[in-house]
């Protein structure tokens, strides 16, 4: 008989009847009697901080675990880890991912449990919690902190963080004031929740629903809605029923289940740091993703989802059009469907469920009429970049995919800084050129930062132009859009191609070839 609850992990004393009893005398210390000291025990990993605006409502949803924990017949026990509030850290949220996906997987080994439900939101702290998860491999279930809701300002509907950018932009060419922009900045993030677009943290919200470890539905109930509290009391009854079936993320988590998370990606239009968040969480299960797959993936996968930043809406109207579930069956045909999931059901199980395209909405496109025929994330080759580089095409302008231009190179991001707006540059820099920012890869900048979201240099934002051609081998925000290449492979400070490129050279950008 497996051993479980009290019993499991015992500290080490060399005499386990000993370790046992010392545990069991503590734990009654905290007040729990014997029948409640009988029962599986289920860890709750409580990602909340103060310093995490995404998870200000967790002390509520854990509340919700617990709950259905107890009706199932476990023992639910709280714990912490490191949380990672994306806009609190310095330089960047990135840098701790790894420190997290260690916490969680030292804690899970480590401890009593004999199941684990892992709550999480904000951008790295979803990536994270998969790693950990995936490497200590007991039983696990994911619970979203979901997307906050939308605000209206000046008559107009706004919301975290595409909307964030947008209005800076509109402020730094001068066609708003101080006042106005500081009027938005309390408008903008109206409620607890992740950003209400389709940046990285929704998007790594319906990828691990896609993958199988979230309860169907669980990615887009906005953060505020009560099915939010009923999705996480359903999520702690089922952790209890994973310990009975001793379901584990590594037979869940398989390649056909990471080929059904890129094709996901590719129809939501989702952020490209997935694919940095995905290659981890498979790397930790001995999965290798291939950039090639991914383009072929995109040639048979339309993007289906009309939301910021590819399109118009927002997360919460994914969620009222049907959610993860209308988009799932719109690709089923595309999909590995025959796989387990923590919802104790195969995906095939969970699609077979009567189902109608709602017509009435037009955020999630059917795949007879797509929002865009092919994929949404493509890799790109070439003498740049030899081992690839990522364009997110369904945030880009179509009629920048066949340019040429002159390079405009940053060294850094302080030079760029400096420099982009200075008006000497307006003889330099023109709407063709091509921005080029370097040293900002993995190993060039501390943590890996969003730096390839090259600003328009403003003397250009008051000529009107809106997008250009920018090159980096850094990361951008899943909330940004234009026709910005990242992550070019090998980055510049392994001296590869691209840091020989200089102000003045031609770069071309062909993106169907």
């Amino acid at each position: 008989m497996p051993v479980h609850g009290l019993a499991n992990n015992l500290t080490e004393y060399g005499d386990k009847e000993f370790a046992l009893y010392l545990r069991r005398s503590f734990a009654k210390a905290m007040g729990f009697s014997d029948e409640a000291l009988a029962k599986p025990i289920v860890g709750i990993l409580n990602t909340y901080s103060e310093l995490n605006n995404c998870h200000r409502h967790f002390p509520q949803l854990v509340e919700a675990v617990k709950r259905g924990v107890w009706q199932a017949g476990g023992l639910p026990l709280e714990f912490p880890t490191i949380s990672l509030g994306e806009v609190f850290l310095s330089p960047t949220s990135m840098l701790y991912r790894n420190l997290m996906s260690m916490d969680v997987e030292a804690m899970i080994r480590a401890q009593p449990l004999d199941a684990v439900v892992l709550t999480g939101g904000c951008d790295k702290t979803l990536p994270a919690l998969l790693m950990g998860a995936a490497s200590a491999d007991i039983p696990a279930i994911v619970v979203a902190a979901g997307p906050m809701l939308t605000n209206q300002f000046d008559g107009e509907r706004i919301g975290a963080c595409t909307d964030c950018r947008r209005f800076w932009a509109t402020f730094r060419r001068g066609e708003i004031d101080r006042e106005t922009i500081s009027t938005v900045e309390g408008q903008l993030a109206p409620t607890p929740g992740t950003c209400s677009v389709m940046g990285t943290a929704s998007t790594m919200a319906c990828l691990v629903e896609a993958l199988g470890m979230m309860l169907p539905g669980g990615a887009s109930i906005p953060a505020v809605y009560a099915d939010r509290m009923r999705h996480a009391e359903a999520a702690g009854k089922q952790a209890v029923d994973l310990i009975r079936r001793d379901l584990r993320p590594s037979q869940i988590m398989t390649p056909a289940a990471f080929d059904n998370a890129l094709r996901v990606l590719q129809a939501i239009g989702g952020s490209t740091n997935a694919i940095v968040h995905l290659t981890a969480i498979a790397g930790r299960l001995g999965i290798h993703l291939d950039l090639e797959r991914l383009n072929q993936l995109a040639e048979s996968t339309p993007v289906l989802a009309d939301l910021k930043p590819s399109g118009q809406a927002y997360m919460e109207d994914f969620h009222q059009a049907g959610g993860m579930q209308v988009l799932l069956h719109e690709v089923r045909d595309l999909l590995a469907l025959d796989l387990p999931t923590v919802a104790g059901m195969t995906l095939l199980e969970r699609l077979d469920e009567p189902y109608t395209y709602p017509t009435w909405q037009e955020v999630i496109r059917s795949a007879r009429e797509p929002l865009q025929p092919e994929g949404a994330l493509i890799a790109l080759r070439g003498n740049l970049a030899p081992d690839g580089a990522i364009l997110k095409t369904a945030a880009a302008s179509p009629e920048l995919f066949q340019h040429r231009g002159k390079a405009v190179v940053f060294q850094t991001p302080e030079e760029m800084e400096e420099t982009i707006n200075d008006e000497k540059y307006k003889d330099i820099i023109t709407k063709d050129s091509v921005l080029v920012m370097l040293n900002t890869g993995v190993k060039g900048y501390p943590g890996f930062p969003e730096l390839g979201d090259l600003p328009i240099p403003n003397f250009l934002l008051k000529q009107s132009v809106r997008d250009m051609v920018r090159i980096s081998d850094a990361r951008m925000s899943g909330t940004c859009y234009g026709t910005q290449i990242l992550h070019i492979c090998p980055e510049a400070h392994e001296g590869e191609p691209i840091a020989f490129i200089r102000t003045g050279d031609e770069i071309e950008l062909d993106v169907e070839n």
